[in-house]
């Protein structure tokens, strides 16, 4: 197998959840450099890249509560993982009305290989 660098990159593009009623709701935020989510073996050796785009609902103190594919990579692999490690991940609660609260938050996580 040739040498593969593993090049993840994480972007966080802000959503709310659907049907959200207040004006002044700001969602959940996680640093993606401090949020490490390891390629699946299998991936690796199959050269699988792809975008899986995920939402987050993350509580008050920043631990995700629950979690949903919103579209996939193409590859269940790489779905499960993000899903997984995206989830474990510690994020930045979300405000309503300024304080901290529960809110979703969408997730794009590109797996690439150079």
């Amino acid at each position: 197998m040739k040498n593969l660098t593993v090049k993840l990159i994480a972007a966080m593009t802000l959503a709310t959840a659907a049907g959200a009623t207040f004006a002044a709701e700001v969602p959940a935020t996680f640093d993606p450099k401090k949020c490490a989510v390891e390629y699946p073996k299998a991936s690796l050796m199959n050269e699988e890249q792809g975008t899986t785009s995920a939402s987050f609902l993350v509580s008050a103190d920043g631990t995700v509560t629950e979690s949903k594919l919103e579209k996939s990579s193409g590859f269940k692999n790489l779905d499960r993982a993000a899903l997984k490690g995206l989830s474990a991940c510690k994020f930045k609660p979300g405000t309503k009305d300024g304080a901290p609260a529960q809110t979703w938050a969408k997730v794009d996580y590109a797996w690439k290989l150079d």
